[in-house]
C-alpha cells in the first residue's frame, strides 16, 4: 500500500477458520498526495480509522460465522472497514457486498481477499451524512440482511443513516448493528422507529478469556412488519 506502513496478522474468528488481514500499522498512517481526504472532510487523525481492527467488526465477523445460511438472501455490511464480517460471509458462499465510504476501503478489502485465497469479493461506496450526488459504484437495490458495527459514533441529527437503511432495506429485512455502547443507541431507536422498525437488544458484554480481550457492547437487531 504505496505511503503506509502496514502489518499482516491471522485473525482468530470464532466459529470460523483465521483469517489472514493486511491493516494500517498504527493510527498515524496517513498518505493523502491526491487530496482525497481534504475533499471528502476526513481529517488526518480519522483517516486511518477505516484501516484498523476494530472489536466490535470482530464481534460481528463471530455472529456471521454462525448464523443459518438462508439461499438466495443478498447481504450487505456498511461501514466496512477491513471487512471482516464480509470476508467471513463470502467464504460461506454468501452473496454478499461490502460498502464504506473510505477511498482506501476497496483497495485494502481486495488484498484481503487476495490473502485468503478468495475470490473478488463486491463492493460499493455506502455514504450517507452528505449531500453530495450519489458517487459513481455506489450501493444500489435493497437487501435481505444489512450489517455493520460500530457505525452510531456520531449524533446523526439529520437521521441519515435510518433513512440510507430504510432505502435498502428489503421487505422483511433484518438489520444488525454491534455497537460498542457509544451513547447514540436511543436516539438511533427513534430514527429507526419513523421508518417502523422495531428492535430487539442483545448484550455481547465478556470478560477476557485467554487470548480474548474483554468487551462491553450489545447486538441491535432491527426489522419491521412485513408489507403485503
Amino acid at each position: 500500500m504505496p505511503g503506509y506502513l502496514t502489518k499482516q496478522e491471522d485473525i482468530a474468528i470464532a466459529g470460523a477458520a483465521d483469517l489472514v488481514i493486511r491493516s494500517l500499522l498504527d493510527k498515524q498512517q496517513f498518505s493523502d498526495p491526491e487530496g482525497a481526504a481534504e475533499a471528502l472532510g476526513i481529517s488526518s487523525a480519522a483517516w486511518p480509522l477505516f484501516g484498523l481492527l476494530w472489536p466490535s467488526g470482530a464481534q460481528l465477523a463471530q455472529r456471521m460465522a454462525t448464523r443459518p445460511l438462508r439461499a438466495g438472501e443478498r447481504v450487505l455490511e456498511i461501514g466496512c472497514g477491513l471487512g471482516l464480517a464480509s470476508l467471513v460471509c463470502h467464504r460461506r458462499g454468501v452473496d454478499v457486498t461490502a460498502s464504506d465510504c473510505h477511498p482506501m476501503a476497496q483497495q485494502f478489502l481486495q488484498e484481503n481477499t487476495r490473502l485468503n485465497g478468495l475470490p473478488p469479493l463486491q463492493y460499493r461506496t455506502g455514504q450517507w451524512g452528505s449531500d453530495a450526488p450519489a458517487p459513481a459504484g455506489a450501493v444500489q437495490g435493497r437487501f435481505d440482511l444489512i450489517m455493520g458495527s460500530d457505525v452510531l459514533y456520531e449524533r446523526d441529527a439529520r437521521a441519515s443513516l435510518a433513512a440510507f437503511l430504510d432505502r435498502h432495506a428489503g421487505n422483511g429485512a433484518q438489520i444488525w448493528i454491534v455497537d460498542p455502547n457509544r451513547g447514540n443507541r436511543s436516539t438511533f431507536h427513534k430514527q429507526m422507529a419513523v421508518h417502523r422498525f422495531e428492535v430487539v437488544e442483545e448484550r455481547l458484554d465478556h470478560p477476557a478469556l485467554d487470548a480474548t480481550p474483554a468487551y462491553k457492547g450489545r447486538l441491535l437487531v432491527y426489522q419491521r412488519p412485513l408489507l403485503d
